[in-house]
């Protein structure tokens, strides 16, 4: 069985990126679990459905044969044999997929999806990221890490990964999922015994450093080195 490395934050915090590139250079596995929320909501909005109906939700949940991979350099995303990789990053995408986070039936099933592919994976451990990884999903995980940046730096990081779109509009729209999803889980502050990396001041390298940093030293603990 992987172990789980839990990685939580907000949008722009850096924890995809950062996550990946720490999976690569440790050879673990890597799961990003939003992209399994942007596909639901991708799939009831396939189907005709909007994602503020909870029981359209819990409908086209029922019917959602989701194929994550955790890869860190194959991010491919598909429902039955349809790639969605890059549909679930659409605008129209983003803005639904808070509905399809607010339903508690639908966050415990995709949480019981998670924990099955970290379960069966072949990796020594899996980087988990997302909103509510560190306190719901694996709260036991031996290494729990909550990486954030202040508001301002995390909106002009997403503004500058999505070129030639308005730098306020994004701050804006930033702002409103972070206000929408923290009405459901708590990803700003750190729950106890969770490690806090703050990237505000840090670039990508070092944020890499200042994450590998923590889970040497947790994984250290752990195993009584």
């Amino acid at each position: 069985m992987s172990e789980f490395i839990a990685i939580d934050g907000p949008a722009g915090s850096g924890k995809s990126s950062v996550s990946k590139a720490v999976a690569r250079s440790r050879r673990y596995g890597y799961l990003d679990t939003g992209a399994a929320y942007r596909a639901l909501a991708w799939h009831v909005l396939d189907r005709g459905a909007e994602t503020d109906d909870a029981d359209a939700v819990v409908a086209a949940a029922s019917d959602f044969d989701l194929r994550l991979g955790l890869d860190p350099d194959d991010r491919t995303v598909a429902i039955g044999d349809s790639d969605i990789t890059a549909a679930i990053r659409e605008p129209r995408v983003s803005e639904a997929v808070s509905g399809v986070a607010r339903v508690p039936a639908v966050r415990e099933q995709v949480n019981i999806y998670f924990r099955s592919l970290v379960a069966a994976a072949s990796y020594p451990a899996v980087i988990v990221e997302g909103r509510d990884i560190t306190t719901v999903v694996a709260p036991d995980a031996p290494v729990r890490i909550l990486l954030t940046a202040a508001p301002e730096v995390r909106a002009a990081r997403r503004a500058g990964e999505l070129a030639g779109e308005n730098a306020a509009v994004v701050a804006e729209a930033l702002h409103k999922r972070d206000a929408s999803d923290s009405a459901v889980v708590d990803f700003l502050n750190a729950a106890e015994g969770v490690e806090v990396v703050d990237s505000t001041h840090l670039d990508f390298p070092q944020t890499i450093d200042a994450v590998l940093a923590v889970i040497e030293r947790k994984q250290g603990a752990e195993h009584g080195r």
